[in-house]
């Protein structure tokens, strides 16, 4: 990892550093100057571990802390009382309370801190008097230290999504622009290029939900931020969107891969139209990101719709044709665009066939799509990617590509 990288790592994590210092110094302020505790150091480890260097669900942590820290500090002092200290002891110790943890909670942060109290309480705190009252106190004043470092000294909830979401938007955009660079030069190996690169997009997709949770947690503990609660409801609105946008992405690149290597004919519109959807993408982001209504990047991608061409032009045309329909309304509606509305801005293709077989907008597998040969019926195409597939198609191994990816049919 570069010297920029380590640095932009840490400046990332500042603000969760800074909360996590101030506020074991207050639970330990609290904790001794305020309730008398002589050595309570449950509270400032009950900060950093409330706080973390992490994203997401700190109110949770500070229950399963608090929890945790009174299970093990319960079931230690009551039997190390009775068995005294020692190995089998110990064993026993931590078994028991990590065994009750279970039953109550799923959350590993409990067990683990019902194992961790337990073993500190069989070892070198023994039970003496409310000894083991106060350190459940102490985890409880170390949790609620945390809760005020988060709200008083907060990251900025809009700034930490904003960051995150650069990623989502930016992999988008490249993955179109090369898309539309490989169909220029009929270079598979571009594509194909292009799909690898596009597979590795769904990290940034996990780390931009943990983030938009992570800041829904801010705006809502910290009273500094909730004003910014309406920019953080655009991103919520273009998560999931974004999210299938990419996949459908990817399924766009491995059909590209299959086109190119077969030398199929595509239509000469589509890398312009993949290169102004990138651009409405960026613009997307953009708008976002200052926190203005995307109106722009709406129209934007509203142009790319309706210029698109309704001839038909083979199987593989047809399915990337397909494919870029649903980016489309996958774009629209992370605008805020509902779903119909979304449809209906697309022009009717030029199809054949029955189109009742067509009334309804179904997500399915294309996997079977991704194997050359005639262009199959289209009614009875979507009626056998509804549900559970064939053997043939649950045996391909990109399958990863294709969860969550739909393709948009007209009504």
């Amino acid at each position: 990892m570069h010297v920029h990288q380590r640095l932009g790592r840490l400046r990332l994590m500042a603000p969760s550093i800074g909360q996590c210092a101030v506020g074991a110094a207050l639970a330990w302020l609290v904790a001794k100057e305020v309730l008398g505790h002589s050595r309570p150091f449950f509270a400032p480890v009950a900060v950093v571990v409330c706080i973390g260097v992490g994203l997401g669900q700190r109110l949770r942590r500070v229950v399963e802390l608090v929890v945790g820290v009174s299970l093990g500090v319960g079931v230690g002092d009551l039997l190390v009382s009775w068995i005294g200290s020692g190995a089998w002891q110990i064993a026993l110790v931590v078994a028991l309370a990590m065994a009750v943890a279970v039953l109550l909670d799923s959350g590993s942060l409990i067990v683990l801190q019902a194992g961790s109290s337990a073993v500190l309480v069989a070892t070198l705190l023994p039970p003496s008097g409310l000894g083991g009252l106060d350190r459940m106190i102490d985890a409880l004043v170390g949790g609620l230290m945390g809760l005020a470092a988060v709200a008083l000294l907060p990251a900025s909830p809009s700034a930490l999504a904003t960051r995150h979401a650069m990623g989502m938007f930016g992999s988008l955009a490249d993955a179109l622009t090369e898309i539309a660079e490989a169909i220029e030069k009929s270079d598979s190996a571009l594509a194909a290029r292009a799909l690898e690169a596009a597979r590795g997009t769904q990290s940034n997709v996990e780390e931009f939900t943990q983030a938009l949770r992570t800041s829904r947690e801010i705006a809502m503990i910290s009273p500094l931020h909730r004003h910014r609660r309406p920019r953080l409801e655009a991103y919520e609105t273009a998560a999931i969107p974004l999210d299938h946008a990419l996949r459908n992405a990817r399924v766009l690149a491995r059909r590209a891969t299959v086109a190119l290597d077969g030398s199929s004919a595509l239509p000469p519109w589509l890398p312009q139209a993949l290169r102004e959807l990138a651009e409405a993408t960026l613009l997307l982001r953009d708008e976002l990101a200052t926190g203005r209504p995307p109106e722009k990047a709406g129209r934007a991608i509203l142009s790319v719709a309706s210029r698109q061409g309704t001839e038909r032009w083979g199987f593989s045309a047809d399915v990337m044709i397909a494919q870029l329909r649903s980016i489309i309304v996958d774009l629209l509606q992370a605008t805020g665009t509902e779903r119909e509305e979304a449809i209906a801005a697309l022009p009717p293709l030029d199809v054949p066939y029955d189109a009742t077989a067509l009334d309804e907008d179904v997500p399915y597998d294309a996997t079977a799509l991704d194997e050359e040969g005639p262009a199959p019926d289209a009614g009875r195409a979507e009626r056998d990617q509804e549900g559970a597939a064939s053997p043939k198609d649950v045996s391909t191994p990109d399958e990863k590509d294709l969860d969550g990816a739909n393709v948009t049919l007209p009504s």
